[in-house]
């Protein structure tokens, strides 16, 4: 029987655009999740706080590809719901879905108090209901929550993480547990270019102190946080330039102990677009 590992493969894509609330969109993800599978991706990562709802017209336009959120914040889902959710989609798609859970940021969540415990709390309500734990991951960036994705899920999804947190990571969850970090990539070979998109999409998350509070774990000052960030983290938490350089960032991460990418195209389209063309290039230099 297939392990978790060898179902997702080595690389997926992580998208906001592959979430959709609205059905008239369903087509559309249909045949952009049907290219991913062909294209070789084993997993669809879906952006933002996605449910098991999300993930259904994708898993029905596909055979093989794994479907996960990345993440569904445990503040805006209740434990009973997203179970219910689960097993829905299991009976359906038996083996594609991964339900990734995380505790969102204090910013997006009125209710966030003690977000550790709460999200062992929710743990304890998935196994009462019987979500097992081999089919969710959790977002994990410190220790604590990278031990909890060992001993109570099959692993870890961290987000914008370095491969020295990669590295990290995987001496943590030891080397059963999946750990599959999200790396945004930018297909841009002129430096300033790159690095301005890069900024463009690091300005959010620089203001949420779940990430920052990471970065200075990892050794990262105020002032690499700063200003948009600096060319030293910019460089440390994307993978940028030409296919080259991006397959070497890739392979770092990969050698720092990543079983599995989700790989994150950031371009100057809306964020929800769909970067079709950028998945086939990234393919291609992932063979």
């Amino acid at each position: 029987m297939s392990t978790l590992k060898d179902r997702i493969g080595r690389y997926g894509v992580w998208s906001v655009g592959l979430r959709a609330e609205d059905p008239s969109r369903h087509g559309e993800l249909a045949e952009a999740a049907a290219e991913l599978q062909e294209l070789g991706y084993g997993a669809a990562w879906l952006g933002g706080s996605s449910a098991a709802r999300h993930a259904v017209p994708l898993l029905r336009a596909t055979s093989t590809l794994v479907v996960g959120t990345s993440i569904q914040s445990i503040w805006q889902y209740e434990a009973g719901e997203s179970a219910a959710a689960f097993a829905e989609v299991e009976a359906a798609h038996p083996g594609r879905f991964l339900l990734g859970l995380g505790v969102s940021h204090a910013k997006f969540a009125d209710q966030y108090r003690r977000p550790y415990s709460a999200l062992v709390a929710y743990l304890d309500a998935l196994d009462e209901a019987g979500v097992p734990a081999e089919r969710r991951v959790l977002a994990a960036l410190g220790p604590k929550t990278l031990e909890l994705s060992r001993d109570r899920a099959a692993g870890a999804v961290p987000y914008l993480v370095t491969a020295e947190h990669t590295a990290q990571a995987r001496g943590i969850l030891g080397e059963d547990a999946l750990l599959a970090p999200e790396l945004m990539v930018v297909l841009e070979t002129d430096p300033a270019r790159a690095r301005a998109l890069a900024r463009e999409a690091l300005s959010t998350y620089l203001a949420l102190p779940n990430y920052t509070d990471n970065f200075l774990r990892l050794g990262f000052t105020e002032e690499d946080i700063a200003s948009g960030g600096s060319d030293r983290l910019v460089d440390a938490v994307f993978a940028w330039g030409d296919e080259n350089r991006v397959r070497d960032r890739i392979d770092t991460f990969r050698s720092a102990g990543a079983d599995h990418l989700a790989l994150q195209v950031i371009t100057d389209s809306p964020r929800d677009s769909l970067p079709r063309a950028e998945w086939r290039r990234l393919a291609d230099l992932l063979e």
